[in-house]
């Protein structure tokens, strides 16, 4: 999903952040891989709690256990990844990231196909008031809004 790409390209810089000096928040070099493995497990709980969440919501509590939502996460995050890495047409990677987590939703879920969509929607509408919420608690949200009032003035 949209948050996935966002992840991959934050592991990708932070992994370019320990090869130079120049980065002026640059990680040791040692210190670069642990903290990117650290990000990536963090940012898998994180996903497997919204996932259960929206799994929750939408199916029951019944059909939504947390290790499915795990499973959904992590299995989600490593195909996309390995999509993202090997097949050179970002729309042909979109559809079949798209199609492999609603795949792995209504396999674990067990579910129908609108039931996935269902929680995939909820899921990024949760993972978006979380972020919300986040970002006003520690002020980023206000920086935001004077950047993109910057940008584009009304």
């Amino acid at each position: 999903m949209a948050w996935q790409q966002l992840t991959i390209s934050i592991l990708q810089l932070l992994l370019k952040a320990g090869k130079g000096s120049n980065w002026p928040w640059g990680l040791q070099e040692g210190l670069a891989l642990i903290f990117a493995l650290v990000w990536f497990f963090l940012s898998l709980c994180i996903l497997a709690v919204v996932l259960y969440l929206a799994g929750i919501i939408v199916v029951g509590r019944k059909r939504a256990l947390f290790s499915d939502a795990f499973i959904i996460a992590l299995l989600g995050t490593v195909l996309t990844t390995l999509f993202v890495l090997f097949i050179p047409y970002p729309l042909i990677t979109l559809i079949l990231s798209l199609l492999v987590w609603l795949i792995l939703i209504k396999r674990l879920y067990e579910t129908g196909w609108l039931g996935a969509i269902a929680v995939g929607i909820l899921a990024i509408i949760i993972y978006l008031a979380i972020l919300f919420l986040l970002a006003f608690a520690f002020h980023i949200f206000e920086k935001i809004i004077e950047w993109l009032r910057s940008i584009c003035p009304l």
